[in-house]
């Protein structure tokens, strides 16, 4: 995106020229972003919280986007998160409400989607979400490249050239299905915590109960042998 500048004017001097401050003045904004790339983070979402993100996208790509609960703390816990990507125009693309999802489809119009997080399910409770997202060229749906490339298969650098656009996408798929396997991992790791932390607790207030219960009970016990009068029988 590009730099937003203030162009202040003072007694009509330009303190700031404007031009001068642009990044890439020659370039535009679908040649700035263009390419594939991915991004793997975590976010935590406070209680009846929603969070918005943006990403550029062409026309004709491949966008994704896979998102996993991994912990929730405070009321309620309720894992379910509702996830909506909207197009630039503000068209619903997709939604999920669920713990874990895949969003996967091939972008319509250029420009910023925006992937709106909602934890409303909770009111009481915050969690924390990964999310893996990016875009990709599916060049197996593109008929047109094929031809192409069949008339081109006697030229050599054509032949390395389309050979290493096929070696770069399934690299890109590899990673994208590690960063799928990273948050499995992640998840199971904060379950395991927090059954540890939930049997340990649980383990140490039995115990106490237990100790307790049995001290009281042999108090009880000893009063049913204690007289108060030199002439008053034990009532035991």
């Amino acid at each position: 995106c590009k730099q937003i500048l203030w162009t202040m004017t003072l007694a009509g001097l330009n303190l700031f020229p404007s031009h001068r401050l642009l990044p890439h003045p020659n370039i535009t904004d679908q040649e700035l972003f263009w390419g594939a790339d991915q991004y793997d983070f975590s976010v935590v979402l406070p209680a009846a919280a929603t969070e918005c993100f943006w990403h550029f996208a062409h026309h004709r790509e491949r966008f994704y986007l896979n998102f996993m609960v991994q912990w929730v703390t405070g009321v309620g816990l309720d894992r379910h998160l509702s996830v909506t990507v909207n197009a630039p125009s503000s068209l619903l693309l997709s939604t999920v409400d669920d713990a874990k999802g895949q969003i996967n489809f091939e972008v319509e119009e250029t420009g910023f989607h925006q992937m709106c997080l909602s934890n409303f399910h909770n009111h009481f409770s915050m969690m924390q979400v990964f999310l893996s997202f990016g875009v990709y060229y599916d060049n197996n749906q593109d008929k047109g490249k094929k031809d192409m490339e069949e008339e081109k298969l006697n030229n050599t650098l054509s032949i390395i050239q389309i050979a290493t656009n096929r070696v770069e996408r399934n690299v890109f798929h590899m990673f994208r299905y590690y960063s799928f396997g990273r948050m499995r991992k992640s998840t199971d790791y904060f379950l395991l915590q927090s059954n540890t932390r939930y049997i340990t607790w649980w383990s140490m207030a039995l115990s106490l109960l237990i100790v307790t219960s049995g001290f009281l009970q042999l108090l009880f016990l000893k009063s049913l042998f204690v007289s108060k009068a030199e002439n008053e029988k034990p009532r035991c």
